[in-house]
């Protein structure tokens, strides 16, 4: 509540009611990129199709700090939008403030409990009531490969952070950039979030990062994390280094860097570029993740009103979000794969196919991990500290991994 007083108070923020009707639906979401454009238009289309009337509500920003920093002020106002793009801790902590609709009428007439895996149904609810409904899984821990580069350079596809620094140097040394990665926080920490499964598996991976084990996160393991973090540094070329994860990802395609660390939300903008993920483009898990699945969940919730909102649309939009065939048109744009597990994948690429076969391996071992990056690991203000860790060591000119481990756990302990 201090962080939305704090928002408030800069009047700039804030932003202006809107004439509305009941039937209209204001949407708050960050999905502003070629694909990503192309799979809101799918949840549109569908809303339209039904008579309620879609005003867009995006901010641009791949990691949505924006658009939650604009979504407090509007809350906090009094004028928030019918709907939001929130997932992770950022959905208790909305409905724990009492903003959130209750959606359990939904969930219970469309059966949720049995549709969703028991993963994402927890997600979704707050104190037992579903706050949220779900819109797609993505698979965050995945490296892609412009495979002609690697060719050029004589470099073999890497399955281990060994063989990763072996094909970067090839890259390297034929004066080809081996990664490309954008300047947001969110992606360095994408980055780092692949480094640390690598080196600490799913069982450490959740104690340090969702567990927020002390002894973990200054431990010799979280170090060996940083000095791995350190040794890919030489292998982005500054120079050349994209301002957002599309331009990164325009790079591979276009064949002006050769490997990308980015969650499967990459393959909307490989599709609109006219490429076949898995084809044209590899997807290979993040080196040393093999067999591991780092998931975010995309899902919104629904925003209480006064009497001028009709809950009857934000009820229709919850239950179009579920119906197979959104599932199958949103997942196939977006390039995630369906929360239902009764979608068939037949028109899906075969690393949608992949993800959804780890993803279903790693469901009945339980060692799903959560990402860092995408917020699910843990509440906004704990992401924030490790996010400043995180970054400031890349940046560093004198990056120590052993003071970084050390600086990581004091930070995650102050902002618990």
């Amino acid at each position: 509540m201090v962080v939305m007083a704090t928002v408030l108070g800069t009047s700039s923020m804030v932003i202006a009611a809107v004439t509305e009707t009941k039937r209209d639906v204001e949407v708050l979401h960050w999905w502003t990129s070629k694909g990503e454009m192309k799979a809101a238009r799918v949840l549109q289309d569908s809303l339209e199709q039904q008579g309620i009337a879609w005003r867009n509500f995006a901010i641009a920003g791949g990691g949505g700090e924006s658009a939650m920093t604009v979504l407090k002020s509007r809350a906090v106002s009094g004028n928030p939008p019918t709907a939001a793009q929130l997932k992770g801790e950022d959905l208790q902590e909305w409905a724990m403030l009492g903003f959130l609709t209750q959606l359990d009428p939904v969930a219970q007439k469309q059966h949720w409990d049995q549709l969703l895996p028991p993963v994402i149904s927890q997600i979704m609810k707050y104190q037992g009531h579903y706050v949220a409904v779900p819109v797609n899984i993505h698979r965050v821990n995945w490296l892609w490969v412009n495979p002609a580069l690697l060719k050029k350079a004589g470099a073999e596809l890497p399955d281990s952070l060994a063989s990763f620094f072996a094909a970067a140097e090839k890259l390297k040394q034929a004066g080809i950039v081996p990664i490309a990665l954008g300047s947001d926080p969110w992606q360095e920490v994408t980055l780092f979030e692949s480094i640390a499964l690598a080196v600490l598996g799913p069982e450490d991976y959740r104690s340090a990062f969702v567990d927020l084990d002390a002894d973990l996160l200054s431990s010799a393991k979280m170090v060996e994390v940083f000095r791995q973090f350190d040794a890919i540094r030489p292998y982005v070329d500054v120079k050349t280094k994209a301002m957002e994860w599309s331009d990164a990802s325009a790079m591979v395609v276009d064949g002006e860097a050769a490997m990308q660390f980015m969650g499967d939300w990459a393959k909307g903008e490989f599709t609109a570029m006219g490429k076949v993920p898995g084809v044209d483009v590899l997807c290979l898990p993040a080196p040393g993740t093999q067999g591991f699945f780092t998931y975010n969940i995309d899902s919104f919730a629904f925003f209480k009103h006064d009497a001028t909102m009709n809950p009857e649309s934000q009820a229709k939009m919850a239950h179009t979000i579920l119906t197979p065939e959104f599932q199958r048109q949103f997942n196939l744009a977006k390039g995630s794969i369906p929360v239902r597990n009764d979608v068939p994948l037949t028109e899906f690429d075969r690393c949608a196919q992949a993800s959804a076969q780890a993803f279903r391996a790693n469901a009945e071992h339980h060692q799903l991990v959560p990402s860092l990056s995408q917020g699910l690991a843990n509440s906004s203000y704990v992401q924030a500290a490790i996010f400043d860790v995180v970054t400031d060591f890349f940046h560093s000119k004198k990056a120590d991994p052993q003071q970084a481990a050390m600086r990581l756990e004091r930070a995650v302990r102050s902002a618990r």
